[in-house]
């Protein structure tokens, strides 16, 4: 019973099937080439839909609200807090908070007809009042339905510079000013410490910035419409200093390590 002449037979047969295998998969090189689109499109398609509706980094480029943010702080903003906004439309959708006095909140600009070039930047403030709130200020102290309100940091201890500034565009107060209150007549020209009292309407937010010397703020571009809220900072990822660093790059050499994971109040 020799099998010799049949296994033989077998091997080039067997060798021959390997490489016919072999052909057959060849093909899938182009199968392969396609799931890696496919991976690089849904790996963009969820970088763009965390970016758009969650999460999106934000970098401060200006000492309008020290000490609670420096210059060169790198910021997570939540995007799902107040409701994400849809980019290229005017919509936004529902979040699952309201934007409240105290907040510091992301938000895109009112018109600032002095910088035509950029007139709707995004910026980072302080809510300090809310639709229906009273506002005013007398000597640089910022009152909110009557009551004084607390200074803040930037305000105790930073020099004190000249309140008495004054400055065209305070003139979109006189809209929602109002006269015979409690807390005394508006002041016939508007000016960087006393201005008001106003009335926020409804759909509108007020904001100042906690550095209010160094801060171009409501004061002077106005009301805050309640769509144009975009999210909520929740901490400092990354935080460099990016104002007076005698170091070079200091992005990498300049690092402000006790900044990061810093929570945002």
């Amino acid at each position: 019973m020799a099998r010799s002449p049949k296994s033989k037979s077998d091997a080039p047969a067997n060798a021959v099937a390997a490489l016919r295998g072999d052909a057959k998969q060849a093909p899938d090189r182009p199968s392969s080439t396609k799931d890696n689109i496919k991976a690089i499109l849904w790996t963009l398609a969820i970088f763009f839909f965390i970016r758009t509706f969650l999460f999106e980094a934000y970098r401060i480029p200006s000492g309008s609200m020290q000490p609670t943010l420096l210059v060169g702080d790198w910021l997570f903003v939540n995007k799902l807090a107040y409701g994400p906004h849809v980019p290229g439309t005017n919509i936004n959708l529902p979040g699952y908070d309201e934007p409240a006095r105290g907040d510091v909140i992301v938000f895109k600009s009112p018109d600032q007809r002095d910088q035509p070039d950029d007139p709707n930047p995004t910026l980072v403030k302080r809510l300090v009042a809310v639709a229906g709130d009273t506002v005013h200020m007398r000597g640089g102290l910022f009152f909110l339905n009557g009551e004084p309100q607390p200074q803040p940091d930037a305000m105790r201890d930073n020099p004190k510079l000249d309140g008495s500034f004054s400055h065209p565009l305070f003139e979109w107060q006189a809209a929602h000013e109002i006269q015979g209150a409690r807390m005394g007549d508006p002041p016939d020209v508007p000016t960087l410490d006393d201005w008001g009292p106003l009335v926020v309407p409804a759909g509108y937010l007020f904001m100042l910035g906690d550095n209010r010397y160094d801060s171009k703020d409501g004061r002077y571009w106005g009301l805050v419409p309640r769509e144009n809220v975009r999210g909520r900072p929740a901490f400092v990822y990354y935080s460099y200093n990016g104002l007076d660093s005698d170091r070079a790059l200091p992005f990498l050499t300049d690092i402000r390590w006790s900044r990061i994971g810093t929570v945002i109040r």
